[in-house]
């Protein structure tokens, strides 16, 4: 009986492995490459654009925050499983739903790139293999990942092409589309990738299209042939890692 059950687990677990599409197998390996597990447990420091973040994020809990300090003070917010609170000098502030969700959208832009490719296994996020490409003289599988209503966040009308080198199993290259503040696309190369305890993190040129509502799948097309403006450098700064329980 013992051994029927032992077989039994056995081939659930072969199951379980086969029922993962190739997508999915692909951000797998991508996740694995770029620190896999160690994230659940990390909280990473650093600074991007005179900005200050602490950023953890584990399966069933996380917590973002950012520090900067403008003409009301010390500013500090905070967003993490009951919401978001913003404190000046230390003292809580009431804000308007809309500034709350701008502020919001903003602190999770941020952690959410900071942290890739850890998050696209959320239940929330589908992904599809969209094909291979040939970038720079280098093989990917290139990833289409969109995200459902439900539990997707405000922005989860967005979606994401991510190239995934056959060889190193990294992120090299990204674009997608949002639609805050009237909306547009944008394509990322990376230029730089910090390797901090264990976790890789990315540094990018960032890109933008002459006409601003272009169909996402023609940005890497666009790319190829010299025809995006580089709009900005996105990179982080004095990264720091620390290990929770």
């Amino acid at each position: 009986m013992r051994h029927n059950i032992y077989l039994f687990v056995l081939l659930l677990l072969a199951t379980s492995c086969q029922t993962r599409t190739e997508a999915e197998k692909i951000i797998d390996d991508a996740i694995a490459a770029h620190g896999g597990k160690a994230y659940e447990k990390a909280k990473i420091y650093f600074d991007f654009r005179d900005i200050s973040y602490e950023i953890f994020k584990s399966p069933d809990r996380f917590e973002y925050v950012r520090a900067f300090s403008d003409s009301t003070g010390q500013v500090r917010d905070v967003l993490n499983n009951e919401g978001f609170q913003r404190t000046i000098n230390g003292q809580p502030v009431t804000l308007t739903e809309e500034r709350k969700t701008a502020f919001t959208n903003s602190v999770n832009s941020v952690a959410y790139f900071a942290f890739l490719p850890y998050g696209l296994n959320d239940s929330a996020v589908y992904k599809s293999l969209e094909g291979e490409s040939n970038l720079e003289g280098k093989e990917y599988d290139v990833i289409k990942v969109t995200f459902a209503e439900e539990d997707g966040g405000e922005d989860f009308d967005d979606e994401f092409l991510y190239w995934i080198n056959k060889d190193t199993k990294r992120i090299d290259y990204l674009a997608y589309t949002y639609h805050t503040e009237g909306g547009g696309v944008r394509f990322r190369k990376v230029i730089h990738t910090h390797e901090v305890d264990g976790l890789l993190f990315l540094d990018y040129e960032n890109y933008k299209p002459a006409i601003k509502h272009t169909p996402l799948e023609d940005m890497e097309g666009l790319f190829k042939a010299g025809n995006l403006e580089l709009l900005s450098e996105i990179v982080l700064e004095n990264i720091r890692v620390e290990f929770v329980e």
